[in-house]
């Protein structure tokens, strides 16, 4: 049966476009709209850093001091810690994941949909892939500038004194990017705002509970240990924790791994749920 001469180019436009899920054309294109993303937030600096450090410095004190004090010290390993530096080492790893997830979410989503900016920035020789790569990259650094406050004054307050943050402080900055990544899938899919609640109540918060920051996994249930020691947070404060303490991470190549797979696997997804929205 031949397909009806109207519907033939049709037919062929499809056939003939390439697939969403092909690998990432890659160039160096994203680097303008990643400073455009930079001059832009130069005006807002001031209120947007205060806004992701208050959060977690309260959740330190009120919990590092207020629980601290009646918790005392955590087993960690076998080694015992003060609860502060317990609680400190996870929360520096929630506020990376905080500070990309929501860069990627609400300011990606009003770049893309809501202002219109990324049509604009395609109007230029710039691709989709050059954006969604630019956008990665920007909302990782942003997490950035959360966790450097937050290890200042962590030093500030005598906290820990390890020579090793320097290390934990370049794998902030890969957590910052791995969490970029996986919210770049929701923002793909998203129709609006209240679209991304559901990745704070399903995906966000459980994980904040079940990732060893606030006590140790060993607390957990048997199979809920078991699932939670494959979550990326998991990983990240696997990896930070032991640098906290003056001490190098166990299994540290498994923990790195785990988090490069998320990184890999979930911008590929993303990107491709991107192209698939801007397609449609």
């Amino acid at each position: 049966m031949s397909t009806p001469p109207s519907l033939a180019p049709m037919s062929a436009a499809i056939l003939d476009s390439p697939s969403v899920w092909r690998p990432p054309e890659l160039s160096m294109r994203w680097w303008p709209v990643f400073l455009r993303n930079l001059l832009v937030w130069r005006k807002l600096a001031i209120p947007s850093l205060i806004g992701n450090i208050a959060e977690p410095l309260i959740w330190l004190v009120a919990f590092g001091y207020g629980m601290g004090a009646l918790v005392g010290e955590v087993k960690v390993d076998g080694t015992a810690v003060p609860y502060i530096l317990f609680l400190a080492s996870g929360s520096v790893c929630m506020s990376a994941m905080n500070a990309a997830s929501f860069e990627a979410l609400y300011s990606a989503f009003s770049r893309m949909h809501v202002q219109k900016t990324w049509d604009g920035i395609m109007n230029a020789p710039v691709g989709l892939d050059d954006v969604v790569l630019a956008e990665m990259l920007w909302a990782g650094f942003k997490a950035i500038f959360t966790t450097t406050a937050i290890l200042l004054v962590m030093l500030a307050l005598g906290i820990s004194h390890s020579p090793k943050l320097v290390v934990a402080w370049f794998v902030l900055v890969g957590v910052g990017i791995t969490f970029s990544c996986i919210a770049l899938i929701f923002n793909a899919l998203a129709k609006g705002y209240d679209f991304f609640t559901y990745y704070f109540t399903l995906f966000m918060t459980p994980m904040m509970f079940l990732s060893g920051v606030f006590f140790p996994l060993e607390q957990l249930p048997g199979v809920v240990r078991t699932v939670a020691a494959w979550l990326p947070l998991s990983n990240a404060v696997a990896l930070v924790r032991p640098l906290f303490m003056d001490q190098w991470p166990a299994d540290w190549w498994l923990h790195a791994l785990v988090l490069v797979i998320y990184t890999v696997a979930a911008y590929w997804v993303a990107l491709g749920l991107t192209r698939r929205r801007f397609r449609a």
